[in-house]
């Protein structure tokens, strides 16, 4: 097993769309596991339309999730393709991942309960909206409804404007990750037992781990939090602040940064200010502090000024667009990017490393049906990998 392919002689068989599922087998992919992704015929994952823009027939999205990936397609209307699925899973899977609607998978017997009855070893991965029990488990989910459900939406944008979600899929990419994490702690514990389980987590569970803190505030003191734009309800100065060619994200997360933030732009009052003194202080007091260090900040060039919260060891980024990011050189030094295929395009890898050695599956993402003979050459019914 090489450094860079840790889960070299895994199978996964990834019965999933969009993002969540996909995500978590492309991180087992990357990691060096095979992943067999499962799509209809008839189009298959919904991500492939996803555009444009789009490469070689299917959008971006598409690609970058599925890189790394076999492909096979299943017609759950046909007894025999079903039947396929089945033996593929018992005979090859020592995972599966599925985030497919509540009950789909129930018509047609591919559950943990039926699946693990015949192969004890198997790991079953469930990615759900809602949760397994409760008033909303039936109930289908999508990431920005997860981002309004668990409260995410609201401690996110600007005051009293309207709602603004992540602009990322926040919740499906860390399901897949918890997807992961849970898969593998299963893939340990088998080690020792011979025993797979069944790992659950949701896209609300998701959102609820990721307002951790909020949460943790209302529960203390009962206050709902309102949101703070590029800042955050517990920090103060911990925000983004306009100069005169952009924005410069300045994070004084603690006293003494504070105090190296007015010298370096040149505010001895507010460093003396007991007002500000604290962090608690500076909470309560954020609608008077904040406008004196914007005021102190505007006029100022972006490059310029990060340089000298640089010198002065105060936290400073600046905010950076999708071309920006692309070609920075920090992002092009640490290799994040692997091209995936002869005609393929640049796509993120995980962010990992082993041994200074980054893992990376460098297959592009399947054509649809692309690799339908490992359902023909799967083991006879019955057959099951022992792994």
């Amino acid at each position: 097993m090489s450094i860079d392919r840790p889960l070299s002689g895994i199978t996964v068989v990834e019965l999933g769309h969009s993002v969540a599922a996909p995500f978590a087998g492309q991180i087992l992919a990357d990691l060096g596991a095979r992943v067999i992704k499962v799509e209809n015929p008839d189009g298959g994952d919904y991500a492939r339309g996803w555009g444009p823009p789009f490469w070689n027939g299917s959008s971006t999205s598409f690609h970058c999730l599925n890189r790394g990936k076999e492909g096979v397609t299943v017609d759950f209307s046909r007894e025999d393709d079903v039947e396929a699925l089945r033996t593929l899973i018992l005979a090859k899977a020592d995972a599966v991942i599925q985030n497919l609607r509540p009950g789909i998978l129930e018509k047609f017997g591919l559950t943990a309960a039926a699946l693990r009855t015949e192969k004890p070893s198997l790991i079953w991965c469930d990615i759900g909206a809602f949760g397994a029990t409760g008033p909303l488990a039936k109930k289908p989910g999508y990431d920005p409804l997860a981002q309004a459900s668990t409260g995410i939406m609201s401690v996110t944008g600007e005051g009293e404007r309207p709602p603004v979600r992540v602009g990322v899929s926040l919740i499906d990419m860390g399901s897949g990750m918890w997807t992961v994490i849970g898969m593998l702690s299963a893939l340990l514990a088998r080690n020792s037992t011979g025993e797979g389980r069944t790992v659950a987590t949701s896209l609300y569970e998701t959102g609820l781990a990721w307002m951790t803190i909020p949460l943790a505030g209302y529960a203390a003191s009962g206050d709902v939090r309102k949101p703070h734009g590029s800042g955050i309800a517990e920090i103060v100065p911990y925000q983004a602040f306009e100069t005169a060619d952009g924005w410069l994200m300045i994070a004084a997360g603690n006293d003494n940064l504070y105090r190296k933030l007015c010298a370096a732009l040149n505010l001895p009052a507010l460093a003396q200010d007991p007002d500000f003194a604290t962090n608690p202080m500076r909470v309560v007091n954020r609608d008077r502090l904040l406008p004196q260090i914007a005021a102190a900040v505007r006029p100022q060039k972006t490059a310029a000024l990060g340089d000298t919260l640089d010198a002065a060891g105060v936290p400073n980024a600046p905010l950076l667009t999708t071309d920006q990011v692309a070609e920075h050189p920090q992002t092009r030094a640490l290799d994040m990017t692997v091209r995936c295929g002869a005609d393929g395009i640049d796509l993120v890898g995980v962010p990992l490393a082993f041994e200074g050695k980054r893992p990376r599956a460098r297959t592009g993402a399947p054509k649809l049906g692309e690799h339908n003979a490992l359902l023909g050459a799967a083991a006879p019914k019955g057959v099951v990998n022992a792994q």
